[in-house]
């Protein structure tokens, strides 16, 4: 009996816009993160809405009386309202990218990434909550 071979490995495709070059590509990639700002900034109403929130948010817990370690967490849970917008928002192009019919699949890909959306908040309002109610509390 002859030992089984296993077929050989096929080479994952490489995108043409990938690029590896070092420092070329650390700055291609900061460009590329501002072009995505920007886009979210005008083709997505709800992160420009949630801007409103999050920018003053970070710019009270500068000033708030607490710890510079919970400064930090009160502006980090805000700032990852921010990223998971993004993460949202890039699920959705995709999902549109790939067909604009109504697909069960489609619905969950982007109620997923809402979901996540809301936890965050409700994450960023407890957060809040627990560190500010000792200030509040009389």
């Amino acid at each position: 009996m002859q030992p089984q071979t296993q077929p050989e490995p096929q080479p994952q495709p490489i995108s043409q816009f990938k690029s590896t070059s070092g420092f070329k590509r650390l700055f291609s990639a900061l460009f590329y993160s501002m072009d995505g700002l920007q886009s979210a900034w005008k083709n997505e109403h709800a992160f420009r809405q949630e801007l409103m929130v999050v920018i003053p948010g970070i710019i009270i817990a500068f000033f708030l009386p607490v710890s510079p370690l919970q400064k930090l967490l009160l502006i980090a849970v805000l700032v990852w309202i921010i990223i998971i917008e993004l993460i949202n928002s890039a699920i959705e192009a995709v999902v549109d990218r790939v067909s604009l019919e109504r697909n069960p699949l489609s619905k969950n890909a982007k109620d997923f990434g809402s979901a996540a959306v809301l936890l965050t908040s409700i994450l960023a309002v407890a957060t809040w909550g627990v560190i500010l109610y000792p200030l509040f509390h009389f």
